[in-house]
């Protein structure tokens, strides 16, 4: 990845940007440029073979200045201290506009959990969780899964905090099974809460969804959930795709009948009455709704230009590079950023930790009509500054998120 693409060095001069819109003094942007606490562990464990491996860890928690510090773990080989910082900033930023009581952070372990057992998976996970243990908690910060985690790996967090403390504190993690404090619907909420903003969007510019179409990169959980949503609201869906390839068909595509093939296949391609295509051409087909849901820079300079949908909704982290930013800007396309678009599996996160704390749980029914209020909020907040700023969708929500932070630091002001 080139520097000038790196997620610490995008994320820094979008605060940059936000921060000079705003007014910001340069007191209050070098506090927010940098996290509050950055973690660092070595991890000994003893594998299944009876030998001792090391694996390093880190949790980086930005700012708190709104409530306890929140984000995703990851279990990936080639994590970053930079990625990890950058990735903490934006969940600041995330939790900000949608308007839930938390601040950022991230964290990881460096590790190809595909080669661990289970076993091994369990044991790092919970030495882990000692090792940062002291800055955990349900009032400090509170874990949620990321790339390569799910909701196994939270009821070990859970348990092991709990453990630790001497009772059960189902509120120090999300992302739990249901059996023990998770949320209904916490697994579909982050691509359930992309379409609640395609659906905002085409409502206030006055676009019609029912029979639009819409094409998805990436069919993993987050995409896979948004194709179903858009089903559900009367889009058709007509192009997905994962890591070996995409598939395109004009009149449509079910997603259960996809999924069943990627699961018995291990690929969406060679799909029944589909043209096989590649990721890049995915992103070039003229649709409705281009939904970037897999990778990181994927709509760059390069191909910003090709790109013929009428609006992006970006279900993954960074999927398009400042380039891109200005070029799908001057074409008029609308692009609902990543911390707006994929904030709702933070936002049910919230609505779980909530339950959580008065030992209640909802049903799927109010988690949803919830989610989707929370969600149509965020957009209507964002789409003001926009009017207002006459600025790109980013830049309101980076001016919203980074205002919200900035004017709770200086109403608590600095202690001592």
């Amino acid at each position: 990845m080139s520097e000038e693409h790196s997620a610490l060095t995008v994320s820094l001069s979008q605060l940059k940007l936000a921060s000079k819109k705003l007014g910001l003094d340069s007191g209050m942007h070098k506090m927010l440029s940098q996290p509050k606490r950055t973690i660092s562990v070595s991890i000994d464990i003893r594998m299944d073979n009876g030998c001792v491996n090391v694996f390093n860890g880190v949790r980086v928690q930005h700012w708190d200045a709104r409530g306890p510090f929140k984000g995703g773990i990851r279990f990936y080989p080639n994590i970053t201290l930079d990625e990890v910082t950058a990735l903490a900033m934006l969940m600041t930023w995330k939790c900000a506009i949608a308007d839930i009581p938390f601040g950022g952070a991230k964290g990881g372990i460096c590790v190809d959990s595909k080669k661990l057992s289970t076993h091994e998976l369990e044991r790092l996970t919970r030495r882990y969780v000692s090792l940062i243990f002291e800055y955990l908690g349900p009032q400090r910060d509170i874990p949620a899964p990321d790339m390569y985690t799910d909701a196994q790996t939270m009821a070990w967090i859970m348990d092991t905090y709990s453990q630790l403390k001497g009772y059960r504190i189902p509120e120090s993690a999300t992302g739990k099974p249901v059996e023990i404090g998770g949320s209904w619907g916490r697994t579909e909420a982050t691509g359930r809460g992309v379409i609640h903003c395609v659906k905002q969007a085409s409502e206030n510019n006055g676009l019609k969804l029912k029979g639009s179409s819409v094409a998805i990169q990436g069919f993993g959980n987050v995409g896979y959930h948004a194709a179903v949503a858009a089903q559900e609201i009367g889009c058709k869906v007509v192009a997905v795709s994962d890591s070996s390839g995409g598939i395109y068909c004009k009149d449509g595509l079910n997603p259960e009948a996809v999924l069943a093939h990627k699961e018995k296949t291990k690929s969406v391609q060679k799909f029944k009455d589909c043209k096989d295509i590649t990721n890049e051409e995915l992103l070039e087909l003229e649709c409705d709704v281009l939904i970037p849901a897999a990778l990181e820079n994927q709509i760059t300079g390069k191909n910003a230009d090709k790109i013929r949908a009428k609006m992006v909704a970006e279900a993954a982290n960074g999927p398009t590079t400042p380039e891109a930013d200005k070029i799908l800007y001057e074409k008029d396309i609308c692009l609902i950023p990543d911390i707006l678009a994929n904030s709702g599996g933070v936002t049910v996160s919230y609505f779980e930790w909530v339950q959580n704390l008065t030992r209640e749980q909802w049903p799927l029914k109010t988690v949803n009509q919830k989610l989707e209020a929370k969600m149509t909020k965020a957009f209507n907040d964002v789409e003001s500054i926009v009017v207002k700023e006459e600025s790109d969708m980013r830049t309101g929500a980076l001016m919203l998120g980074v205002g919200r932070v900035s004017n709770a630091i200086k109403v608590l002001g600095l202690w001592p």
